[in-house]
């Protein structure tokens, strides 16, 4: 099975594979960004331990190996400011791009660019035809991202549940990049 780029460097940052030696820093960067984070992902709600962020690696890391998913920590200068993945999750020809910053690193563009990497390395991938990114719709930052990258937005949806985040409207918005 092919595989994108274990490590990627981009202009202002470096994609790379989560390592197990990132548990304390990753464990700090979320912890810090609880507040910025957690209306839009319900696991950085509550309390996130350094067992959720081991147990976060080690998912990464077999989904690494099984090609379920491609996680990335976004780092800037050696640092931690993220996390972006390519997932298995909407079909055999497509790959979903889902991201997370640390809210000090917000507002330059790291996500975006991360993102083009991204779309570049699933597109490249054999039987891989489109990429999509959902978000909710209340989340404005997230709609940013595939707007300035020139994605379509194909779908707006209630899925049969309540809105779990705090500051979700509980309407996926779906955009999608075809080759």
């Amino acid at each position: 099975m092919e595989r994108p780029a274990e490590e990627i460097t981009l202009e202002s940052s470096v994609l790379r594979r989560w390592l197990t030696t990132d548990l304390a820093e990753l464990h700090r960067t979320v912890t810090e960004a609880q507040p910025h984070l957690s209306p839009w992902l319900p696991w950085a709600a509550g309390d996130y331990t350094l067992d959720s962020a081991a147990q976060f690696i080690d998912k990464c890391q077999h989904d690494w190996r099984t090609g379920r998913a491609f996680t990335y920590a976004i780092t800037v200068s050696g640092a931690i400011a993220g996390c972006i993945a390519l997932e298995r999750r909407i079909g055999p020809t497509g790959l979903e791009i889902g991201y997370w910053l640390h809210p000090a690193h917000t507002g330059r563009g790291l996500v975006t660019t991360s993102t083009a990497a991204l779309v570049e390395q699933a597109l490249a991938l054999p039987g891989i035809d489109h990429v999509e990114i959902w978000h909710d719709a209340a989340n404005t930052a997230s709609q940013a991202v595939p707007q300035r990258l020139g994605f379509t937005c194909v779908d707006r949806r209630s899925p049969p549940r309540e809105p779990v985040g705090a500051g979700e409207a509980g309407i996926d918005v779906i955009w999608r990049l075809t080759r």
